[in-house]
């Protein structure tokens, strides 16, 4: 198979043998893809090795066939996006549940362009915890993992703003009474981020909980790298805002 300038941004690279890099990639039509940068690592090699980074615009050209094909083309499709601080650690934690969730060869069209347009937001210095909040509820969304978020899951009755719930996983919001250990939200919170409506700082550390235990449950129990560096970020909210 043999592919060209396929819009695409680079989620992790790593030393491969003594001149190369192995990539992993987002692409448009052909999902999460690994690839192999023959030489790129040589002092004369045919690409900048800046050019092959993550968050860096790109159109990649690749042939072969198996898990890893060989990137025989790479050009910058637009100017790289300068992210600081807290964004930057963001947009590690993109790329990281990004490579976790997706299966490699799996296209997903609308999750690529959701991925620009969340970096977009982080770029231009939107509210990253709010961002990120938007962008774990449609990934799931289009991964076949849909939240419920506005009526409860056993009655179908609208959530009230005022009262409790606990979200169950792969089930929906089910009123809070008392169960131990749950997960106790407001209904105000669910509300807010079924209508896309940034919410008070107590529900949007609550839906920062909530988005970690329904990600955790995808990942059979697993964790992110990331969570603990966006736990490490100074300042008092980062740890359970972010």
């Amino acid at each position: 198979m043999r592919v060209e300038r396929q819009p695409a941004f680079v989620l992790h690279a790593r030393p491969y043998r003594e001149t190369s890099l192995l990539l992993e990639c987002l692409s448009r039509d052909y999902g999460r893809i690994g690839l192999v940068a023959r030489g790129v690592r040589r002092e004369r090699s045919r690409w900048p090795r800046g050019l092959l980074q993550p968050l860096v615009p790109l159109a990649l050209g690749w042939s072969g066939r198996g898990e890893i094909a060989t990137l025989i083309d790479a050009e910058a499709a637009g100017t790289p996006l300068q992210f600081a601080g807290e964004a930057l650690f963001c947009t590690m934690y993109l790329n990281e549940l990004v490579l976790r969730l997706i299966a490699r060869y799996d296209p997903h069209g609308e999750i690529f362009a959701l991925y620009a347009a969340t970096l977009a937001r982080l770029a231009e210095r939107d509210d990253p915890a709010w961002t990120l909040r938007r962008f774990e509820r449609d990934l799931l969304a289009e991964l076949g993992y849909g939240l419920l978020l506005d009526a409860e899951a056993d009655s179908g009755e609208p959530l009230v703003p005022e009262a409790d719930y606990v979200y169950l996983p792969e089930h929906g919001p089910v009123p809070f009474a008392g169960q131990p250990r749950a997960l106790r939200l407001r209904g105000a919170a669910l509300l807010a981020l079924a209508r896309d409506e940034r919410p008070g700082l107590a529900d949007l550390v609550a839906l920062r909980r909530l988005m970690r235990a329904l990600i955790g449950h995808q990942l059979g129990g697993g964790q992110l790298k990331a969570w603990s560096l966006l736990a490490g970020l100074p300042g008092p909210a980062a740890p359970d805002e972010v």
